[in-house]
């Protein structure tokens, strides 16, 4: 019998965050996020960290005879950012090297259906 788990990957433009949850997302078996494996603060949304995030959630995975499991990608969504960070892709293929099957592959980004107003004003935020 095949165990299945579900990582949820949340990735934005500062950091990036690995859940890894049982089939019904009810109880979290572990938990990585940027911060955690790099020590500088500017490489938290780092490709690099997200691969070594990975890692960290395979390990604890295999521990618990896990090997398959389903990912779901979010990025901050609503009236943020729709499009995930650098580290979505990263994270995916540190957790395939790592030896786990991956089932399938979802996005589950919260799309606004016209909630609140985008930040930065009507002309948009001027650099």
């Amino acid at each position: 019998m095949t165990k299945w788990a579900v990582a949820h990957i949340y990735a934005s433009y500062n950091n990036i965050i690995i859940t890894l949850t049982d089939i019904t997302g009810a109880e979290t078996i572990a938990k990585c996020s940027g911060g955690m494996v790099v020590k500088s603060a500017k490489d938290e949304s780092s490709p690099y960290a997200a691969m070594k995030a990975a890692e960290r959630i395979s390990d604890v995975a295999k521990e618990k005879d896990i090997t398959n499991i389903h990912v779901r990608i979010r990025a901050p969504g609503g009236n943020k950012s729709s499009s995930p960070g650098g580290g979505a892709q990263a994270a995916i293929r540190g957790l395939a090297r790592s030896g786990m099957h991956i089932g399938k592959i979802e996005d589950v980004t919260p799309i606004p259906h016209d909630g609140t107003k985008k930040a930065g004003g009507r002309r948009g935020r001027r650099v």
